[in-house]
């Protein structure tokens, strides 16, 4: 398996992507979908990699600059084919290293409060993230837990 880095607009990647928005409107109220859109994903703030083995897409997860020693995980999905054999770790374990290495002290993050999002909740413990307050732009929001972790 091989991480690259930018890879937005190929066609597995745009499938995988609107997939993940139909999944986050279809379990949060629209006020509560805080996912990123193709557009966005391909700012200069953000960190887009991609997961693949050889020609098929196993994953996704992106890193939003906040500041220069903040980070903000963004687009985790693992494809469906690929779930409940460990990408997921995979993936983050990669962002957690790209950010460090890119100067950033702390990652948090933004998923949701209902039971779609607890396999994600439950990975991001995991890994160390914590439950915390608002950061960035975002409010409290009964839809959305908030976590963070120092690196």
């Amino acid at each position: 398996m091989q991480f690259v880095l930018g890879v937005v607009s190929h066609a597995s990647v745009v499938k995988m992507l609107e997939q993940h928005l139909e999944d986050m409107y279809a379990t949060s109220p629209p006020e509560s979908v805080h996912a990123l859109d193709l557009s966005e994903l391909k700012q200069d703030d953000i960190r887009f990699w991609t997961l693949w083995e050889a020609d098929r897409l196993c994953g996704c997860g992106a890193i939003k600059r906040l500041s220069p020693e903040h980070g903000e995980l963004k687009s985790m999905r693992v494809a469906n084919y690929y779930r409940q054999r460990g990408i997921g770790e995979r993936i983050l374990h990669h962002l957690q290293a790209d950010a460090a290495q890119n100067g950033m002290t702390r990652l948090s993050l933004e998923t949701g409060s209902m039971g779609f999002f607890l396999p994600a909740r439950r990975l991001y413990q995991k890994f160390g993230f914590v439950e915390c307050a608002p950061f960035g732009r975002y409010q409290d929001d009964p839809n959305s837990v908030f976590m963070t972790k120092r690196l």
